[in-house]
């Protein structure tokens, strides 16, 4: 992979740009990403992470690690979020080296068990993902798909 994936916990000075990116990818508040990316580089800690995957100096990838992903299970933790690649670039393994990255990264830190709510299929299964149960999001009217991934 010619792009590079970097941490923002060892990178603070693209918190900005990145909770922005993230911002318009999900719409959640830029506030909110602000502030989980305050606490990933303020503590040595494994929760929260967040990683941008760059091409140049445009961000083209992203996911995080937080501790809960808007579900009624709180016990499913920590959860992998915002997976989210550029249209221009899917279909060329940046969100499975993404995904390896976070697992690795994760293992280091001594997490050995990651989640994941998705709406997808198949998606998450072609990287070691498995479907785990159906969780109720937080005020969504349809359940979604938890996959866990086991280090």
């Amino acid at each position: 992979m010619k792009y590079e994936i970097l941490k923002i916990q060892e990178h603070p000075e693209l918190k900005q740009a990145s909770a922005e990116w993230f911002h318009l990818k999900w719409g959640i508040p830029m506030e909110a990403y602000l502030e989980s990316m305050d606490n990933c580089t303020r503590n040595e800690g494994a929760i929260p992470q967040w990683y941008i995957v760059k091409d140049n100096e445009k961000i083209i990838g992203g996911l995080g690690v937080i501790e809960n992903d808007f579900h009624d299970r709180k016990d499913l933790s920590p959860n992998v979020c915002a997976v989210y690649v550029e249209e221009d670039y899917r279909c060329k393994g940046i969100a499975g080296e993404m995904l390896n990255c976070v697992c690795m990264d994760m293992q280091s830190k001594g997490i050995e068990v990651l989640y994941l709510v998705t709406d997808h299929t198949s998606f998450y299964e072609r990287y070691g993902w498995e479907f785990l149960c159906m969780v109720q999001g937080d005020g969504e009217p349809d359940m979604a798909r938890m996959y866990i991934h086991r280090m």
